[in-house]
């Protein structure tokens, strides 16, 4: 059977238009920097509770690693739409609204400590990696030094371990926590199972009961993010008593979420985080709030930053 040329210019015709109904093209989700130039405002989302990448401060104001670097983004913004002044609307973000936020249009960019996965970037896109997150453990200091070996460079005193001897006076028969439903209680699960360790698994709700169990004897390490983990330790009353190490377990980067299929304003973002992560002063506006950094995160920021 042949369809004439007329017949198919108007069944292209319909399926475009009903695309354009069913929101298959959203042609306004690429317009955010046109919104931003002729509204002169900027909305920015936040949680206020995940320290230390945003949080409200003591005078409930945004605060944060996050948050600090979605200001510099606003200040590149503004230089590049040649604006006298741009309003930051900062919008607080609970658990159960940041998933959606960008998707209806609540917010212009997520300023959270978001991890960068391929089943989320089928929801939104984005920017350029703002921190090499991961899995970390936290310990007492106190901790037998085999473990801590075991732990960080993966055998104690340069014998074998995970399978045989030590492994199981060293492993087995500890318990171990991490936070309920995050990649580091997988990975704790399934190395577990995977080297059949008799060891007990203990979840927590959050960062503070983990250090209050490991504090008190009740687990032996907590795994968790390794950015988490050091704020976690910082703001303890025992912090002197607390260690992570400096391995990664799991390597997860972070990024700002923002609109699928918006390259401009994508562009304008990591053409600010660009030249932050390049500058000079960079290294002291990350030890705000993680400390000095060390060779491998220097050398992590000055791969992800892109030439002009």
């Amino acid at each position: 059977m042949s369809i004439s040329k007329g017949r198919l210019t108007a069944i292209a015709a319909s399926i475009f238009i009903g695309a354009l109904a069913t929101g298959a093209f959203t042609p306004a989700a690429a317009q955010t920097l046109d919104r931003i130039r002729s509204s002169s405002s900027l909305k920015l989302g936040y949680d206020p509770d995940a320290r230390p990448f945003s949080f409200k401060s003591d005078q409930g104001a945004p605060d944060g690693y996050a948050v600090a670097l979605c200001n510099k983004i606003a200040d590149s913004v503004r230089a590049e739409l040649k604006l006298s002044q741009l309003n930051i609307e900062w919008i607080p973000l609970g658990n159960d609204a940041r998933p959606r936020a960008i998707q209806d249009g609540v917010v212009d960019l997520v300023c959270a400590a978001e991890p960068v996965t391929i089943s989320r970037r089928q929801e939104v896109s984005f920017s350029l990696p703002i921190f090499p997150s991961g899995t970390g453990a936290l310990l007492r200091a106190s901790a037998p030094l085999a473990l801590r070996e075991v732990l960080e460079y993966g055998q104690p005193s340069s014998r074998p371990i995970w399978r045989g001897s030590p492994a199981r006076t060293i492993l087995e028969h500890k318990t171990f926590s991490a936070i309920a439903g995050t990649t580091s209680e997988r990975w704790l699960s399934d190395r577990i199972e995977t080297f059949q360790l008799a060891a007990t698994t203990v979840p927590v709700n959050n960062y503070q009961q983990g250090v209050d169990r490991v504090r008190d004897g009740s687990s032996a390490v907590l795994f968790g993010d390794m950015s988490l983990l050091m704020d976690a330790a910082a703001r303890s009353d025992d912090s002197g008593n607390l260690i992570v190490l400096k391995r990664h377990f799991t390597f997860q980067p972070l990024g700002l979420e923002l609109a699928r299929g918006d390259e401009d304003f994508r562009l304008s973002v990591d053409r600010a985080l660009s030249l932050t992560y390049a500058a000079p002063e960079f290294r002291a506006f990350f030890t705000t709030w993680f400390g000095p950094p060390d060779e491998p995160i220097e050398t992590f920021f000055r791969q992800t930053a892109l030439p002009e």
